[in-house]
C-alpha cells in the first residue's frame, strides 16, 4: 500500500472509531503530545490526555454521544514522514439529551510512526483543527 493509501486508511479508522463512540480506538489514534484545535473551545488542547479527560467529562456530564459521522472530499498532501488530511465532515451528536448536526471541514495532521519495516504504513494524528464550515458563500 502507498502513503497516500496509509494515510487515507488511518482517517478512515479514526472517523469511524468516533463515529462508533470508541473510546479506546479514536484516542489510540493519535499521538501521546497531538494537539487539537476546536472552534468551539475558547482554548487549544495541548495533549492527547487533555481532550480525552474534556472527552470523559462531556459523557459524564452532558451524556455526550456521536450518532453518525461522515467524511467526504478527502485531500491528502505527503510531506516526508508527515502528511497533512482534509476533509468535510457532517457529525450527529447528543448532549444533555438534545441532538445536534454539524457541518465542518477538518484539518488533521499524520506523521508516520518508526523507521523499520514493522512500523511501516502506521501513520497516528499529531494534530487536528475543526472549524465551522463558511456559510452563505458562493460555491467555487
Amino acid at each position: 500500500m502507498n502513503a497516500q493509501a496509509e494515510v487515507l486508511r488511518a482517517a478512515a479508522d479514526l472517523v469511524a472509531a468516533f463515529a462508533r463512540n470508541d473510546r479506546e480506538a479514536y484516542f489510540g489514534a493519535f499521538t501521546h503530545d497531538a494537539s487539537f484545535v476546536f472552534y468551539t473551545l475558547p482554548q487549544p488542547l495541548l495533549s492527547r490526555d487533555a481532550y480525552q479527560a474534556l472527552w470523559d467529562s462531556w459523557r459524564r456530564d452532558e451524556g455526550f454521544e456521536v450518532l453518525s459521522c461522515t467524511s467526504s472530499n478527502a485531500f491528502v498532501s505527503l510531506q516526508g514522514d508527515v502528511a497533512i488530511f482534509i476533509h468535510d465532515v457532517a457529525t450527529e451528536l447528543r448532549m444533555n439529551g438534545e441532538q445536534f448536526h454539524s457541518q465542518e471541514r477538518e484539518t488533521i495532521v499524520f506523521k508516520r510512526q518508526g523507521s523499520g519495516a514493522e512500523q511501516q504504513g502506521l501513520w497516528l494524528a499529531c494534530h487536528e483543527h475543526l472549524s465551522a464550515m463558511p456559510e452563505g458563500l458562493p460555491p467555487h
